[in-house]
């Protein structure tokens, strides 16, 4: 089938909606479990490593079949962590917290990246 094919738009489309799907309703059950700013904090941390590993095992070892990494990275991923509800939280906040919110969910976010490729690295290594 051609790689333009009208069907294949509909899969990635599809996958990218089931992913969405799961990862708005993830992000839901985290907010009502641990609300506030730690919830988000949690899912944007979290999201980043998943992000990291999904995204660095592609380069590693590629045992993820690309329509599986459309489903985690772009679908789930991008609707479980929220860049919206992190700035809107953070200028709710008083200065201190929100300076240590930012700092955190940086910090956090990157060290997530560089350690979601780690243990996708590790696996190249089996």
């Amino acid at each position: 089938m051609a790689e333009n094919h009208p069907l294949l738009t509909l899969e990635t489309v599809l996958l990218i909606a089931v992913g969405g799907f799961l990862g708005a309703n993830s992000r839901h059950l985290i907010a009502v479990s641990t609300p506030g700013l730690w919830g988000t904090f949690v899912a944007n941390a979290l999201g980043s490593f998943l992000l990291g590993f999904v995204l660095y095992e592609a380069m590693y070892t590629g045992l993820l079949a690309d329509e599986t990494r459309l489903v985690l990275a772009t679908g789930f991923l991008s609707s479980f962590t929220t860049y919206s509800t992190f700035a809107l939280e953070t200028v709710q906040s008083t200065p201190l917290l929100g300076l240590l919110n930012v700092t955190g969910n940086y910090a956090f976010g990157f060290t997530g990246v560089v350690l979601g490729g780690r243990v996708a690295a590790r696996l190249e290594q089996e």
